[in-house]
């Protein structure tokens, strides 16, 4: 990126920083060397959802015995992404353009990104401040073994709690996703205390309708809890006792598909009831798109149990989300504080913000959160930019890009490729889409995080078989547990809310799924772990300039990486070194010294500096001493 003329990144040549509000008058500056025979300056900036160009004269001013050029520029008064370069005039007459790849003629322009955002409604900033826990609820706690004769689909049960995954095909060839270890929500409710001492206040939990699958991806109806999970006064007793505790509860809601073999679709004829697959009579016929009835239909990357829905028919709309019991409104007065949307790229930006609407209606402090793998900022799904969050749909965002770049530096890649993968998040996101995105090492979507940090690429089995058996050996183990300690320390002391994937934080192993989704080992955890995490979660938790201060990289180069968190008087410091060899720095400190959080080291600063030496694999977050 050229900054010799203008640096998006610094508030000598843009402010405010980042994304703004609508109207918000944005200052731009540019900085020729002296050598730079510019005459004249124009910002030439496009609104894409709006199709407009304008332009922008920046004149040419003195500043501190300088020549620069510097002026205005009014953002649009509805969301929007702004794509801006520069048209410079030289002295000799001829132009050039100017965008983030230097120098360029017209066509080859890359512009910088503004993103224009209503704040006319609001996020709550409780998730982001605070701890989510991610519980996949069949896998987590059994309090007794229900039957599974007479529910949907054709359901096992493993008799014992520490027994393997199924992971291979029926006899068909089919995998059904069908075993069961019968994790409920009395479990959940009886861990209500261990997950307060981590420090949680968000309690996010995989689907809890009624399903014929484990993942429960595959609604059959979604105003009903799963038998094997309990009843609606279960989930209400949770809810109230994970309130007295300080933890609010996020429902996943699967809003792009059902179940085939559902009250909706009724495929096998379970239910009663006329399903569409049985009838074009059927209630819910048109949330179904068949190319020949009954067997052929559009279903989620093709999976035939998953048949697609279509959002915007009106009748389902009104089912999900508009009426005065809508399924939406009725999980929100049941208890729930929050709804995750599966699969938001799937979903219609009108469908999106309509839940919003009904969720701010029926519980104003109510937060919405989008699953999106990517940039969410300027994210394109299927060929349409989405809007996610531009104000009035989600109010954050699933991290991947944190996972992902935090999990290749741990890796031994590049400390400054992860923050300049954050520094890009937070130049896109609004302030407060940024400060309420959802981090996170491991989810169920994933390999957890203990397992690739200790496993060397080429030591990654082949085979499914060979995946399902595997465990770290006691290097790896050593490794992985070193590497994923700096990790959470890293997600904890971040800007946006860490969430733990249950498990995690006791040692839990696997590759892809279902191996990701064993059984929580009660008995068995590592409690090394589990105090760390308890001691990152009471920081989180005492500590405001964790929860929502400033960050401010100060290093990050190579296996090392630090960056201050500050909040009023407050600063909290991370510094990580991930690599295999000691490492010596010096990092700006005001005060005459600092203590390690999570050790109680104390270090000693002089003349305004801190020098630090730290062993491979050694995290440190100081504070400051007395």
């Amino acid at each position: 990126m050229s900054t010799s003329l203008f640096d998006s990144r610094d508030l000598a040549c843009k402010t405010p920083f980042g994304a703004v509000p609508c109207q918000t008058q944005v200052r731009f500056c540019l900085r020729p060397q002296p050598e730079e025979p510019i005459v004249r300056c124009v910002l030439l900036a496009h609104e894409e959802f709006a199709d407009v160009w304008t332009e922008t004269e920046l004149p040419a001013i003195q500043e501190g015995g300088k020549h620069v050029f510097f002026g205005l520029y009014t953002a649009p008064k509805a969301g929007e992404l702004v794509w801006y370069h520069f048209r410079l005039t030289w002295a000799d007459g001829g132009e050039s353009c100017y965008g983030k790849n230097g120098h360029c003629v017209w066509n080859d322009v890359q512009p910088w990104q503004l993103t224009v955002y209503d704040d006319s409604l609001p996020s709550p900033d409780w998730f982001g401040r605070g701890v989510t826990y991610q519980i996949f609820p069949d896998r987590f706690r059994r309090t007794k073994i229900r039957p599974v004769r007479g529910l949907v689909g054709e359901r096992t049960l493993h008799e014992r709690w520490d027994e393997d995954v199924d992971y291979l095909p029926n006899a068909a060839g089919e995998i059904t996703c069908s075993d069961f270890f019968g994790g409920d929500l009395d479990g959940i409710a009886e861990k209500l205390d261990y997950l307060a001492s981590l420090g949680v206040t968000t309690l996010y939990l995989n689907p809890i309708f009624e399903a014929s699958t484990n993942h429960r991806y595959d609604t059959a109806d979604y105003r009903r809890i799963d038998p094997l999970l309990g009843t609606e006064a279960d989930f209400r007793a949770l809810c109230e006792k994970a309130r007295t505790r300080g933890i609010r509860v996020m429902l996943d809601g699967v809003f792009n598909h059902t179940g085939a073999n559902s009250v909706y679709f009724n495929a096998k004829g379970f239910y009663p009831s006329l399903g569409a697959a049985q009838s074009q009579d059927s209630p819910y016929a048109a949330w179904y798109r068949f190319t020949r009835f009954p067997d052929q239909y559009d279903a989620w990357w093709g999976i035939k149990n998953l048949p697609a829905v279509e959002e915007s028919e009106e009748s389902y709309v009104n089912y999900i989300v508009r009426d005065s019991d809508s399924v939406v409104r009725r999980w929100l007065r049941c208890g729930a504080s929050a709804w995750r949307l599966d699969v938001a790229d799937e979903l219609p930006d009108a469908f999106i913000a309509e839940i919003h609407k009904v969720m701010r209606e029926e519980r104003p402090d109510s937060f919405l959160l989008g699953e999106v793998w990517e940039d969410g900022s300027n994210k394109i799904s299927y060929d349409r930019r989405r809007k996610y969050l531009l104000g009035g749909e989600t109010d954050g965002l699933m991290n991947y890009p944190f996972r992902n770049a935090l999990l290749a530096y741990l890796r031994g890649g590049d400390a400054a490729d992860f923050r300049e993968t954050m520094e890009t998040l937070r130049e896109h996101y609004p302030a407060p889409a940024f400060y309420n995105a959802m981090n996170f090492l491991s989810t169920h979507d994933t390999p957890r995080f203990l397992t690739l940090l200790g496993v060397d690429e080429s030591d990654i089995p082949q085979t499914r078989q060979a995946r399902a058996a595997f465990l770290l050996n006691a290097r790896q183990l050593r490794r992985g547990t070193a590497l994923l300690k700096l990790g959470a320390l890293v997600m904890f002391s971040f800007p946006g809310s860490p969430s733990i994937y249950y498990g995690d934080e006791a040692g839990m192993q696997g590759f892809e799924d279902p191996f990701n989704r064993g059984a929580y080992p009660w008995g068995r955890e590592n409690r090394v772990l589990v105090c760390y995490f308890a001691r990152l979660g009471a920081l989180r938790k005492a500590r405001p300039s964790l929860q929502s201060g400033e960050i401010r990289f100060l290093h990050a180069q190579g296996a090392v990486l630090a960056f201050s968190r500050t909040q009023d008087a407050e600063r909290s410091l991370t510094v990580c070194n991930a690599g295999e060899n000691p490492v010596a720095l010096t990092l700006p400190w005001s005060g005459c010294a600092a203590t390690d959080a999570l050790t109680g080291r104390r270090f000693c600063a002089a003349d305004g500096t801190l020098p630090l030496t730290l062993a491979p694999r050694e995290g440190l977050l100081l504070i400051e001493s007395d």
